[in-house]
């Protein structure tokens, strides 16, 4: 599972020629194409009309021709329930909605109004149902009764769809997009709200959205991971953003084994971080995922 990923100016010729070596490099790219399973948060519209919503902070857009290197990666889903989806308004959901059906990509978090949002997703393989869950905190781009657009987290609706979503597979991940941009710990309510998802069945929650590695804690038998960085998004200059980490998952009938891969940005892709690099991104991981714990 990785998080944002963003085309942008600086590597659209990348993604117009599907040239996944290139954005990852030999190394990662193996590792991602090892998974069985591979998910990541695409932040933003794919269309070719620009037409931006009134709104605070950027308005994304990236081509429909994006999605050449998008389907090179061959993920498995796609969640779409995040803050920039709307961002091109309900012209560039469609588009980007249309684009995914028309290359038979999965994707979740987003409908033409509340009820095909929340709608979760449930990948089979072998024996083992795994299902999945995707939300955003309420912040431009969410559906309504009537309302194209992403699945909110709503504290009287969300739980009681993560608890029958845990009725139907054997292993529940959430997909939570939200938290404090550039802060790598959670606030109390963030914390006090995924502990309440694992109490309702989730095996896993990850949050997206703060474009920096967080920390993770164990709760209930729950993992939750606060802040995972971003995927492939060449935006900000910020140190933020040069690091983050894939999370991987060996799931079986008697256990799960989670395990942290470390990746760095290079130049307008990202590699996987090895030597110093990755022990510094790892050990800070783990000191903060310590703190969190102290009352």
């Amino acid at each position: 599972i990785a998080g944002d990923l963003v085309p942008t100016k600086s590597n659209i010729d990348l993604f117009n020629h599907a040239d996944t070596k290139a954005l990852l490099g030999e190394e990662l790219l193996f590792i991602w194409n090892s998974a069985d399973i591979r998910i990541f948060n695409l932040e933003t519209p794919l269309t070719d009309i620009e037409d931006p919503i009134d709104k605070c902070g950027p308005n994304l857009i990236a081509p429909t021709s994006a999605i050449k290197g998008i389907k090179a990666l061959e993920p498995s889903l796609l969640t779409l329930a995040n803050n920039h989806i709307l961002d091109q308004g309900e012209q560039g959901l469609k588009s980007t909605i249309k684009v995914l059906n028309k290359n038979d990509i999965p994707y979740i978090g987003v409908g033409e109004n509340l009820t095909e949002a929340s709608k979760p997703y449930i990948i089979k393989k072998d024996r083992l149902k795994v299902g999945i869950y995707a939300c955003a905190e309420h912040e431009f781009s969410i559906a309504g009764e009537n309302i194209p657009g992403a699945n909110p987290f709503d504290p009287l609706e969300s739980l009681d769809h993560i608890q029958e979503l845990k009725t139907k597979c054997d292993y529940a991940i959430v997909l939570y997009h939200g938290g404090k941009e550039h802060y790598r710990y959670p606030s109390p309510y963030l914390q006090k709200v995924c502990r309440k998802i694992c109490e309702k069945g989730a095996d896993l929650v990850i949050c997206q959205h703060s474009h920096c590695i967080g920390c993770f804690e164990q709760y209930e038998g729950s993992t939750i991971v606060y802040g995972q960085g971003n995927f492939i998004f060449d935006k900000s200059k910020s140190e933020y953003w040069d690091t983050s980490i894939l999370v991987k998952l060996e799931i079986n009938d008697s256990q799960v084994d989670t395990e942290y891969i470390p990746i760095t940005r290079k130049g307008n892709g990202v590699r996987l971080a090895t030597g110093q690099a990755a022990k510094e991104i790892l050990d800070g991981f783990q000191r903060r995922s310590k703190e969190i714990l102290q009352e």
